[in-house]
Formats: C-alpha cells, sequence, structure tokens
C-alpha cells in the first residue's frame, strides 16, 4: 500500500465511526442521493435449502468475505459483502428478500471515493461471483424470504484492507 493510501485509509478508520448517521443526514437533506430499486448486475439464486446465515460463513471462511456497511443499501437487501483484492478494488455482493444474488467488480470508497459514488470503474463479474458462490447459487428462480443480516450496520465488522487476491 502507498502511503498515500495509508493516510486515506486511516481517514476512513476514523470516518467509519459516525459514517452511518452522516450518510443518513446527506441522503435526509437531499445533499447526496441514491436512486430506488437495485443494481443491475444479476448474478443467480439462493438455492432451495440454502440459507442467508450458511452463505456468509461460507463467503466469509472460504474467500474472506464480510460486512460492507458504508454501502448503499438497496430496497429489499438483506446482505451486503465486499471482498478486497486490495486497496483500490473490491467485489461488491448483495442479497435481497426473496433470494435474488447480484454483484459486480468495482473501485473501493476509500481508494477512489468520487469515483465509486458515480459508478466509475464498476463492471460485470458474474463468473467471479459463481466462483465465489459454489454451491449458494442457481440460474433458476427460487423465491425465498430472507430476513436483513443483524450485523448489517456494525462498523467494527467492516472488511479493511489485505494482501489476498484471487
Amino acid at each position: 500500500m502507498t502511503p498515500e493510501d495509508k493516510a486515506k485509509q486511516k481517514i476512513w478508520d476514523f470516518v467509519y465511526g459516525f459514517f452511518l448517521p452522516l450518510r443518513q443526514f446527506f441522503l435526509k437533506y437531499h445533499l447526496i442521493w441514491h436512486k430506488k430499486g437495485r443494481q443491475k448486475y444479476h448474478i443467480g439464486w439462493l438455492p432451495p435449502g440454502k440459507t442467508l446465515e450458511g452463505l456468509k460463513n461460507h463467503l466469509h471462511t472460504k474467500w474472506g468475505f464480510g460486512n460492507h456497511f458504508i454501502a448503499w443499501i438497496d430496497e429489499g437487501q438483506v446482505l451486503s459483502w465486499r471482498k478486497l483484492t486490495d486497496f483500490q478494488d473490491q467485489y461488491h455482493l448483495r442479497v435481497y428478500k426473496d433470494g435474488e444474488i447480484c454483484g459486480h467488480f468495482e473501485f473501493t470508497p476509500e481508494a477512489h471515493p468520487l469515483e465509486h459514488m458515480e459508478e466509475k470503474g464498476e463492471r460485470e463479474a458474474k463468473n467471479e461471483f459463481l466462483k465465489f458462490l459454489g454451491e449458494f447459487v442457481t440460474e433458476k428462480k427460487y423465491i425465498s424470504h430472507l430476513k436483513i443480516d443483524p450485523d448489517a450496520f456494525d462498523p467494527k465488522s467492516e472488511v479493511s484492507i489485505e494482501t489476498k487476491t484471487i
């Protein structure tokens, strides 16, 4: 990590502590905005017999995914997790209450906050996500009734910088 990246990370370590109320304030007073709906990068569906808890365990232990509480909150979202490749880039996965799974590859908000907000550099990464998800995804539509992850807004569970790559 460059000295500039280390400085950005120190700033974000401080910002994580008050990020959620600040974001709510900015959204409430229309200083920032987020379009309604779901992200556009459909991957598949959580299969019958698979649980959100099982998916979380699989993604965390096998691939290093974890909470991404600073991400936008989409309608019906029950899980928002990311896997960092480095300080600059990440895989971002969302699961919705009906079992739909979406995900994309993008800049991290810590390294590129403005570009991240503007969705610059964001791209489809379905093949990579199919590898990450394994038996926890199916192409066949299967409707689930999932409840939101209880740790969704816990800043202490934020995934921080790793040196691993996939």
